[in-house]
This record gives C-alpha cells, structure tokens and sequence, in this order.
C-alpha cells in the first residue's frame, strides 16, 4: 500500500494541508499521555518512517529531527497524571492530540488521526479528521507524529527519573513491568503515577513490558 495515499485523498479532496496525529503513553501506570500533529510535504523523503512501535529506540532517537527538519509544521502536547485521573485516558488522549492539532504553526484543513476514536468523556477531536485504524503504519504522516509523540514522552520519563530515582523511570518508562510493580510495593506512587490506573493495575506477577503506544 501507498505510505501516502491517505494524504493524497485528502489533498485530492481539496484539503491543502493534511496533518497526522497519533499520541504514546495511553497504557501506562505513570506519567503524561503525549500527541503530536506533523504536517509533511507531499512525499516527503525519510529513510526508515515507519510505525514508532516497530522502530528501535536509536532509530525513533535518529528520526526525530529529521522529522522535524522535513515537517512543514509539527507540534507536541500533554495531559499529565492528575488530569488523567480527574478525567479519563480516552478523553486525555483526545485532549492531548487536539492540542497538538491546535500548536501547529500550519492550520491543517484535515487530520489523520490514528485508530477509531475521536472523542471521550469530556474532550473530543474537533478538527476536521478521518480516523484510520493502523494508520501509524498506513500513512506517513501518522507514523511520523507517533515518533515525535513517543520520543518526547520517552525523553520526558527519562528527565523525570532523575527527580524519582526510586522508581527507575528511565528503564520502564512508567509502564507495568515487573520492575516497575516491585518499586511500587517498596515505595507507594509517586506523584506522577496515575491513581486511576493503579486501582485496576494487574498483580506484579502479571505486569509485562509494553513498548508500544
């Protein structure tokens, strides 16, 4: 299938300016859900783009300006912990990615959005969009916000390792891992853990590494 053909229909349509949007970090016991929005020139030359899920960490690393250089516009958003919790992650996810549309310094007039969501509970996507399940492995330009989405959250736990050393941030990146319910049981929730999912988190038995979104 044609990496760009989503883009493509949607220029064809009479859309100038499509973006692609995806967000990281839905799944885990701790730390913001990011999003990105990215608009790419048509065809746009990146060796390598592809689902941020399939990409090693040292190549999303590598990716991620060369992103930024070829994008015509970008943008980054988050909805931490606590909004989480006061709110829900599908509506987070929602928040994030609309706010992600909204910083981009180009008015996209449709966004590809990545699976079949586009509202929650109390936030929705409100840019003109076409949801697309897969799409960060579909179109180019969902791929290419699901690397900016991912490595800046990524880089975020990272830095916040070093205010919570305790609970090793940089090696689990707050997802349920075995290491990451051990530290739990030693030291209780940070401030940045998501209550909410701590209630319903599985037994530390039962945590597993998720690299995904």
């Amino acid at each position: 299938m044609d990496f760009w053909q989503y883009e493509k229909e949607a220029m064809a349509e009479g859309h100038a300016a499509v973006c692609g949007c995806d967000e990281a970090g839905a799944g885990p016991l701790a730390g913001p859900v990011y999003a990105a929005a990215v608009v790419l020139p048509l065809g746009a030359d990146i060796p390598g783009l592809d689902d941020s899920k399939k990409l090693a960490e040292k190549k999303r690393e590598a990716l991620f300006p060369v992103i930024q250089d070829r994008a015509l516009a970008w943008s980054v958003a988050f909805v931490d912990a606590e909004e989480i919790d006061r709110t829900d992650i599908l509506s987070a996810r929602m928040k994030a990615m609309q706010l992600a549309i909204d910083g981009l310094s180009l008015k996209p007039g449709l966004a590809l959005i990545d699976g079949n969501r586009d509202r929650g509970r109390t936030a929705a996507v409100t840019t003109p969009h076409r949801c697309i399940v897969k799409g960060d492995s579909l179109s180019a330009s969902i791929a290419a916000a699901s690397i900016l989405a991912k490595v800046s959250r990524d880089r975020f736990m990272a830095e916040v390792a070093a205010k919570y050393p305790e609970y090793r941030f940089d090696k689990h990146k707050g997802y349920g891992t075995k290491l990451h319910y051990e530290l739990l049981a030693q030291h209780g929730p940070s401030p940045i853990h998501r209550r909410s999912f701590l209630k319903r988190a599985a037994l530390p038995s039962e945590g597993r590494e998720d690299s995904g979104q």
